[in-house]
């Protein structure tokens, strides 16, 4: 026999949800209930998405962190709460494929290296490894002053092409070349060659 679904929990009437929120403007520890309410819907909206139960959680714990943060800001329109959630949920996602990009980037210059192409067959130990990972940030350091600066910028401070070029000066399409170049560099001095 299958087990029965309990009946779903009744969705507050707009004017309750207004009040909810109104409570914990005035008092940050009333956002428990709005926590409370809006949990499972948002940890299922990003768990869907990210495929990965702990990336999921850490991933539920800053949206409602953000939403705690912001709620003095929020301002009620007669949509949902939930709707608002999902939106800071869908850019927290945004966010962490943009972070793991960029961190792919700078790693897929090590991975280039011969002997990592295939780390089930690499005969390196994990202080081969430790070692080279710190040989690509001392090459970063050799390239040219502005790629230098775009690749730490892009990989350690995580900004975007957009925030470096106003921070430089130029436009997103340089610091793209910039990056790309830098990139080729690396790959080349990894890999024993010349770059730029």
């Amino acid at each position: 026999m299958a087990a029965r679904k309990p009946p779903p929990k009744p969705q507050a009437p707009a004017s309750d949800e207004r009040a909810l929120v109104l409570a914990a403007q005035r008092d940050p520890a009333k956002f428990a209930v709005l926590y409370d309410r809006h949990f499972e819907r948002v940890y299922a909206f990003i768990v869907w998405r990210v495929r990965d139960r702990a990336a999921a959680e850490e991933l539920t714990a800053e949206v409602f962190y953000k939403a705690l943060v912001g709620l003095p800001k929020y301002e009620w329109r007669g949509a949902p709460l939930a709707a608002w959630l999902f939106r800071i949920a869908g850019n927290a996602i945004a966010d962490q494929k943009t972070r793991a990009g960029r961190k792919s980037e700078i790693h897929d210059a090590i991975s280039d290296h011969p002997s990592l192409a295939d780390p089930a067959e690499t005969t390196l130990n994990d202080l081969q490894r430790i070692e080279l990972h710190a040989r690509v940030y001392r090459l970063v350091d050799e390239l040219p002053e502005i790629q230098g600066r775009v690749i730490r910028q892009r990989f350690l401070e995580q900004r975007s092409v957009r925030e470096i070029a106003l921070g430089l000066g130029k436009t997103p399409g340089a610091i793209k070349q910039l990056q790309f170049r830098a990139l080729r560099n690396l790959r080349a001095q990894i890999g024993g060659g010349h770059g730029e």
